[in-house]
């Protein structure tokens, strides 16, 4: 694999509930899946993808995770076409 190098911008993931231990008011199908959380920052030493690492946020926060992405960029969506809402618009 590739190594990334000490002080790359990266995205790391932690999984915070496990399917299942999720709060009860949460729907049914939520609790079917995993609470996971994805963090940005800073590389603290060089490590390859998927290593446990540690990062440095943009704040000066270390958190520990599996590294999963290099130089992830940012991307936005409002979700893919809906035909209702092109229906309404007139209205």
């Amino acid at each position: 694999m590739k190594q990334v190098k000490k002080g790359t911008w990266v995205q790391i993931s932690n999984m915070i509930l496990q399917a299942g231990e999720r709060a009860p008011q949460v729907p049914e199908d939520t609790q079917d899946c995993d609470l996971m959380m994805w963090v940005k920052g800073f590389l603290r030493e060089d490590a390859e993808i998927g290593d446990t690492v540690e990062i440095e946020t943009a704040i000066g926060r270390r958190i520990k995770g599996q590294l999963c992405e290099v130089n992830q960029g940012y991307t936005h969506t409002y979700g893919n076409f809906v035909t209702e809402l092109v229906q309404i618009q007139p209205q």
